[in-house]
């Protein structure tokens, strides 16, 4: 199984600053980080087939929002697999719901977290996802 110091997250985030933040943040945490500022740039990196261990999505980005990009996701199948953490600036039980039953695996808005915590949890749910991975190969 991985451990957090080979962990690669796609980070897709319209804020450069805040972009540059959870960059520096997640390599103090060991985790390398895929950046990105539009969903094009995300999709252009995903086809590039070196797929990274969960996705943290911002919803509102200036190419697409966030179903439409979790929309996406899943109709790739070698993509459909990764998990997908959203962070938003806003959360209205509408968008949540339907991001969830896309398969996001969480939502955060970003005022009422730190990023220590959403990279936490992050980190949780790769830990999660490979072991439930390696589990079915031993079925």
């Amino acid at each position: 199984m991985k451990n957090k110091d080979n962990i690669k997250i796609l980070v897709i985030e319209d804020e450069a600053t805040l972009l540059a933040a959870i960059e520096k943040k997640l390599a103090n945490s060991g985790i390398e980080a895929v950046s990105c500022l539009t969903a094009a740039e995300a999709v252009k990196s995903l086809e590039g087939g070196d797929l990274p261990d969960a996705i943290w999505l911002d919803y509102y980005l200036p190419d697409v929002n966030g179903i439409e990009f979790m929309s996406l996701l899943k109709k790739n199948p070698f993509w459909s697999h990764i998990p997908v953490v959203v962070v938003s600036n806003s959360a209205s039980s509408q968008k949540k719901s339907a991001m969830l039953a896309l398969g996001a695996k969480e939502y955060f808005l970003k005022a009422e977290h730190k990023l220590e915590d959403i990279i936490a949890t992050i980190i949780g749910i790769v830990e999660k996802s490979k072991g439930e991975v390696y589990n079915d190969f031993a079925n």
